[in-house]
């Protein structure tokens, strides 16, 4: 890895090439859409079993793409191959309902594919939402013209490479680059049916805006702000382990990221005393490395805007109990790496800035709480609603308090498991629609209703 250092240049699409992607996109379709569940199963079968087999290869370009540790680049990877092999199971499946209308008329549905759909990609997990989003995509008969992050140009053009090797019709996953102009230019195409989009929530409005222009529907898949409960019944072991992981994984660069942890005030001393101690152990480097556990920031202007926030907590009163500083390893390749060591804030209060606004970054922010109902109106009091998580050995306490959350996807005594089979998207600000399970196939198909009569028709006239 080159840390600091251009790794490639990727030209820009511009408004031609654009149209260029969509219009190979729009052939394609015509073949792909026309084809059985089943063809489409064997296609999407074949890419997961070259994405499987090509792991570690598409897992080590993931880790130059973004930085994030090659442990953590080979999950994303195995959660991909399953969402493509996930959806071309549903493929052959996806299927209308037949309706018994009096006199031996009848009705029947259709789902039917919408066109040419755009997905436009976050850095953070640059394959993985490439997968995400054409995984139902091209299960429902659809084309796709994925843009991933400027940031991130490389692994998704691999995912390009390995659906055109196995056998899906040319141009129906097209790649282009760029940024927000090639982006506006997808948006506002005449041709595009959808979009979906992971990212923040400004560009999620943008967005919003743009489609409804063309009344074009969207999934917006925006940012967190996400609490992560624990009880004083928990186990505290559990419980560490389940902090670090809503608040380190990606290198805290992830959206559905439990970084408000409020503690039970009992436990609070105990819990955060053994946060600290697990936090200073994780090892920060080169991310190519077996055991190293936090990789690096994606760029400079992110590094900066992290430790701005950081700064920000110390002023207005919070504690930072370890990390926050920048990291420069030992070896002298990685001496311009964008490094930083994982942050644990005390004395945090609900208005600071660092528990309102999504820092994108390795920081948590711990705070205390007394009741199970106070606990709940504080989690609550956010623009943001994409996730939350409990800890508590209390079955019926653990159900009742999610229950309470205005959150889309909730963790009991876990936090941060993506399966492919389970829906993922977001209350409020944090968006609609949703990625994975069987509901993804709700947003990238259209219901049509066919009416037959089977007698003579009833007029009035």
């Amino acid at each position: 890895t080159c840390p600091g250092r251009v790794l490639c240049k990727v030209p820009s699409s511009g408004e031609k090439e654009v149209d260029l992607a969509v219009q190979s996109a729009k052939a394609a379709f015509k073949i792909w859409s026309q084809m059985s569940g089943m063809e489409r199963c064997r296609v999407m079968l074949e890419a997961a079993r070259i994405i499987r087999e090509q792991r570690e290869e598409i897992a080590t370009m993931e880790t130059i793409n973004n930085g994030k540790s090659i442990i953590e680049a080979r999950v994303d990877i195995d959660i991909s191959w399953q969402c493509l092999e996930y959806y071309a199971g549903l493929a052959g499946s996806l299927a209308g309902e037949h309706i018994q209308l009096p006199g031996g008329s009848f009705g029947y549905t259709r789902r039917e594919p919408l066109g040419v759909c755009v997905g436009i990609g976050a850095w953070n997990y640059p394959f993985q939402i490439a997968c995400w989003k054409s995984g139902p995509a091209l299960a429902c008969g659809n084309a796709m013209v994925f843009k991933p992050s400027p940031f991130t140009p490389i692994s998704v053009v691999r995912l390009a490479e390995i659906f055109t090797e196995a056998g899906v019709p040319k141009g129906l996953f097209n790649v282009v680059q760029g940024g927000a102009a090639t982006g506006q230019f997808l948006c506002q195409h005449p041709d595009v049916a959808k979009i979906s989009f992971t990212g923040s929530v400004p560009t999620g409005m943008k967005i919003m805006e743009m489609a409804a222009k063309g009344i074009k529907p969207v999934t917006l898949e925006l940012g967190g702000k996400s609490p992560l409960i624990i009880f004083s019944d928990a186990d505290l072991e559990n419980a560490v382990k389940g902090a670090l992981m809503a608040n380190f994984l990606t290198q805290g660069e992830v959206c559905c990221n439990g970084t408000r942890v409020f503690v039970e005030r009992k436990i609070l001393d105990t819990f955060t005393k053994e946060v600290v101690k697990r936090t200073q152990t994780i090892k920060v480097g080169d991310p190519l490395l077996e055991d190293t556990r936090m990789g690096a920031l994606i760029n400079r202007p992110h590094l900066n805007r992290v430790q701005g926030f950081i700064k920000q907590a110390k002023e207005q009163g919070a504690q930072v109990l370890c990390g926050g500083d920048l990291y420069v390893p030992d070896d002298p390749k990685l001496k311009n790496g964008f490094y930083m060591r994982p942050c644990v804030l005390g004395n945090c209060k609900d208005d600071m800035t660092c528990v309102k606004e999504e820092i994108f970054g390795p920081v948590m922010a711990i705070l205390p709480f007394d009741t199970e109902e106070e606990v709940v109106e504080r989690a609550n009091a956010t623009k943001f609603g994409l996730a939350g998580g409990v800890f508590t050995r209390d079955i019926q306490k653990a159900h009742r308090v999610v229950a309470a959350l205005k959150a889309g996807m909730c963790f009991i005594n876990n936090y941060n498991v993506s399966p492919v089979e389970l829906p993922f998207g977001g209350y409020k600000s944090s968006g609609f629609g949703r990625e994975n399970g069987r509901a993804a196939i709700e947003y990238y198909s259209q219901l049509k209703t066919v009416c037959v009569e089977m007698g003579d028709v009833e007029s009035v006239f």
